[in-house]
């Protein structure tokens, strides 16, 4: 775990909740035009596990034809008529077997553009007591509930030759997590439990997330 100066949450469930939908709420949220990409959507879902609140990551499964194996938010592209609070609260469903609703939704960070053709909306779920989780095996690998603790962590900046924008790392579960998984998690830590009006849309992701 990081060593830094981690910020008093408030201890009940409400109390955290409020906390977290006034941080949203007062942060303005910067939008991404899609231009030639599609649109997706992720779904930062705030859960908990013997009262310790986190955040659920997930491992993508090793026989998906994009990303295999690499850590990331439950989500993917919108699907027609839909927008992004809809498209992750669906995501989280056919992913993990969580069915969250409209009122769970809390708020939601700035786009990001990812370098294989996406904008992503991240979209913050309260969930409340982690409920019995059921993974799709198709798209999920392993899934973690990360306490807000041990998420809020210094990031780690790599500089690549493709590249003069710099690598995001976020060292969790004993590994390294990259963008855009990680720049999305670094702006709700900074956002969300330091209340900093942190943006991450000129950080980059690591070669192989290209693809």
């Amino acid at each position: 775990m990081d060593d830094q100066d981690h910020p008093q949450l408030p201890p009940s469930p409400d109390d955290l909740r409020r906390h977290v939908a006034a941080r949203l709420d007062r942060f303005r949220t910067r939008r991404i035009p899609l231009q030639s990409r599609r649109a997706a959507a992720v779904a930062i879902a705030l859960a908990s596990d013997g009262g310790e609140p986190g955040v659920w990551l997930t491992r993508r499964a090793a026989t998906l034809r994009a990303h295999a194996g690499q850590f990331a938010l439950p989500g993917g592209r919108l699907d027609p008529g839909e927008d992004a609070r809809q498209a992750a609260l669906r995501e989280l469903r056919e992913e993990l077997g969580v069915a969250a609703r409209a009122r769970n939704v809390l708020g939601q960070l700035d786009d990001y553009a990812t370098r294989s053709g996406y904008v992503i909306t991240p979209i913050v779920v309260w969930i409340g007591a982690a409920p019995r989780l059921t993974p799709n095996p198709a798209e999920v690998a392993r899934v973690d509930l990360v306490p807000l603790t041990e998420l809020d962590v210094t990031p780690r900046y790599v500089r690549i030759a493709e590249s003069d924008r710099p690598v995001i790392q976020l060292p969790l579960l004993d590994t390294l997590v990259h963008a855009p998984t990680a720049a999305v998690l670094h702006q709700f830590t900074e956002v969300v439990l330091h209340g900093r009006d942190t943006r991450v849309a000129d950080l980059e992701q690591p070669v192989f997330a290209w693809r």
